[in-house]
């Protein structure tokens, strides 16, 4: 049964579709057979693995809405191993239309479960809010990954959403867990990265991930070129990274 695994923050630019992209393609590369869904409506994660997001007829809203099912949005990307479920800029609507439905929470969490056991890893990449989109998200995940990017206002707004956790563990989600929080865009020159590594690690020990992700103008470029880092330089430290991040996942699951 596959392990379905969100990657959330409400803070924009931290890394999430970044981190959902190249952590997808690089347990792919590990052979684990990996189905992305892009739960953002800026559908960047369809877009940077190379997904023409304009011609996108099926894909998250029409699972959310349950007018199609996952089996039915699936596309095939340039990743090996990676499937993935697109986004569109109509996806923006969803929260609108879900709000009068009942159990709207839920709906994410019913259309995967005629996909669950296709995949090894079901990575799900969460638009920046705690809306209804990011709470289908999380009430149908497993575990989160909450990306923290090195920078002054790191740890601002994450006993927010590890408030919101709690909260959908104890309404939503029981089994919910928190697989680990990712330092990113770390660069080793600045003091002011090294100081959000040693106070993210002193106050979460275990939560976080040995694995942190570096600036890297490669990790940059891909999406432009619609590939992921893996695909796009695999020698770079990106993909090095993302790879030794891929194995922690594993090794974590392995258990």
């Amino acid at each position: 049964m596959g392990k379905i695994i969100a990657i959330a923050n409400q803070k924009g630019g931290v890394g999430k579709t970044t981190t959902s992209v190249n952590l997808a393609a690089s347990l792919g590369v590990l052979e684990k057979k990996v189905l992305l869904i892009d739960a953002d409506p800026q559908a960047n994660a369809s877009s940077g693995l190379g997904i023409d997001v304009e011609s996108i007829e099926i894909g998250t809203y029409q699972i959310l809405e349950h007018s199609h099912t996952p089996k039915e949005a699936i596309i095939k990307c340039s990743a090996p191993n990676v499937d993935v479920i697109p986004s569109h800029i109509d996806l923006v609507a969803i929260e609108i239309e879900l709000v009068d439905k009942e159990n709207r929470e839920y709906m994410l969490k019913k259309a995967l479960e005629s996909v669950k056991d296709d995949y090894d890893y079901i990575i799900i990449d969460c638009a920046p809010s705690l809306g209804l989109l990011t709470l289908n998200a999380l009430t149908a995940a497993d575990s989160v990954i909450i990306p923290i990017q090195c920078e002054y206002f790191a740890l601002e707004g994450l006993g927010k959403l590890l408030n919101t956790i709690k909260s959908i563990q104890k309404i939503h989600n029981p089994d919910l867990d928190i697989e680990g929080l990712l330092l990113t865009m770390f660069d080793s020159r600045l003091r002011l990265s090294n100081q959000v590594v040693e106070e993210v690690q002193k106050h979460f020990n275990d939560m976080v991930f040995d694995t942190i992700i570096q600036r890297n103008v490669k990790l940059s470029e891909a999406p432009s070129f619609g590939e992921s880092i893996i695909n796009y330089d695999a020698t770079s430290k990106g993909a090095t990274n993302y790879l030794h991040l891929a194995q922690e996942v594993i090794k974590k699951n392995s258990k």
